[in-house]
């Protein structure tokens, strides 16, 4: 039996480590015809030792998942494109075996990643479709034909969203596991793949596709309970929105009780229109932390940035999270199209009617292929159609300047711990650290709430 060597090139642990659940639908896919093996960046402790373990298994080939592109942060702003061609001089020094290149970040980028490190084989979009390039590879055929493949000689990329199973291979005894078990205690989880919604600046619709594919409740709330007896403390669910379907939500909800699940869990949510009481029954299976992608309180912003609610949803669904006894995080995306200093007082003045949260404030939004935003810009000269984005370049508001939205926010909040600028690392790396250490679980942002 051939060997395969799943890479998670992942190494951001702030504000927490993100367990890569990607890679395990990558093995369930592969598992009953290869031997596979999953090696996290996150838990492997230098270069060094991935050059050892290359060694010791001696793959067949290699999959090299990129999650993150970037810090997407406006004020510290990084790319990790170098990191990975640390990693890839690496595996090219201990081996020899076909590398191919995949996840959610290298589907944004799939030929600009594939130029740059070199690669041998790529795979744009989701990857279960290894196998089937494996296949392609073993049997001798041209592995252009396989959709999303990329190959050095591919001039365009066909998008597919994967049409077969979804089956997730979910190891409790792997060391990379046990290392989120104990540091945090959170495990992530996914109900569906897909997202319906437009937002002008998001590319899940082209990674995943703009209908959702929903999985089964029971099964869903059977790895759920696969997790806590791994001894997950927490769970995330990774969907775009876990609410982007009220109804499948609530059925998710009722299975986890119905199940036995018993720890907390939390995701991200649309501060959409809701039925009465949504909350109050999620809250019943065991939610305990929402976080909204809000992205602004100005009902202009909310409409140029394509969102599928207004401002009036927002302190609807933030009041009914609130009454159900969740802890609440809000998302803001300021400076896109139109930003301007009303439009930004709108949401500072807003957030402060928001009780009982935490805020993050990203301060400029990253421009990203495939986007409505990507197409503003271009119309307005502030891109080239032809240029390579790969290292992070974030939109400008003609009428408010990067660093003005920063100084405004930043006055607005006057010190509230509550009030983060970005991802909030400079308070979040102070802070969380510690928590975790002690052997606090779960995202830990509720301990900010003011």
């Amino acid at each position: 039996m051939k060997k395969v060597l799943l890479i998670s090139a992942n190494r951001m642990k702030k504000p927490y480590p993100v367990y890569p659940l990607g890679l395990d639908y990558v093995a369930g896919a592969l598992h009953s015809r290869y031997q596979t093996k999953i090696l996290d960046m996150n838990h492997c402790p230098s270069l060094g030792s991935l050059g050892e373990q290359l060694r010791a298994y001696e793959p067949d080939y290699i999959g090299f998942s990129i999650r993150n592109i970037d810090n997407t942060d406006l004020m510290n702003a990084r790319g990790f494109l170098s990191d990975y061609r640390d990693m890839i001089g690496v595996i090219r020094r201990h081996s020899k075996a076909p590398l191919i290149l995949g996840g959610s970040g290298y589907t944004v980028f799939p030929l600009e990643f594939f130029h740059a490190l070199g690669a041998d084989y790529g795979i744009a979009g989701e990857g279960e479709r290894l196998p089937v390039l494996l296949d392609a590879l073993e049997q001798g055929r041209d592995a252009s034909s396989v959709p999303g493949v990329i190959t050095p000689d591919t001039p365009s990329i066909r998008y597919l969203p994967w049409k077969g199973e979804l089956h997730r291979v979910f190891d409790p005894d792997a060391e990379y596991a046990k290392f989120y078990v104990s540091y945090g205690g959170m495990l992530n989880l996914q109900t569906k793949r897909g997202c319906p919604f437009r937002c002008s600046y998001c590319t899940y619709p082209h990674i995943e596709g703009g209908k959702m594919r929903l999985l089964d409740p029971p099964e869903v709330a059977d790895q759920a309970r696969r997790l806590q007896e791994a001894g997950a403390r927490y769970i995330f669910v990774t969907d775009s929105a876990f609410n982007a379907s009220v109804e499948h939500s609530l059925q998710v909800a009722r299975a986890f009780r119905d199940r036995g699940i018993t720890i907390p869990w939390g995701g991200f949510f649309a501060p959409t229109a809701l039925p009465d009481g949504y909350f109050r029954e999620l809250a019943q299976a065991g939610l305990t932390h929402v976080e909204f992608g809000t992205e602004s309180l100005s009902d202009t912003m909310l409409s140029n940035l394509r969102k599928p609610f207004a401002a009036a949803d927002v302190f609807d669904a933030h009041r009914q999270a609130q009454t159900a006894g969740l802890y609440i995080a809000h998302y803001f995306l300021l400076g896109g199209p139109g930003e301007n200093r009303e439009t930004l007082r709108e949401t500072l003045e807003g957030a402060d009617r928001l009780s009982r949260a935490v805020f993050f404030f990203f301060c400029g939004i990253r421009i990203y292929p495939h986007t409505a935003l990507y197409d503003t810009a271009v119309r307005e000269g502030q891109i080239q159609a032809s240029q390579n984005l790969i290292e992070p370049v974030f939109y400008r508001s003609p009428f408010l300047s990067g660093p003005e939205i920063i100084r405004t926010v930043e006055a607005h909040a006057a010190g509230r711990i509550n009030w983060l600028i970005g991802a909030g690392e400079g308070k979040a790396t102070r802070i969380l650290p510690r928590l975790y250490e002690r052997g606090h679980t779960g995202p830990l942002w509720e301990y900010l709430i003011a």
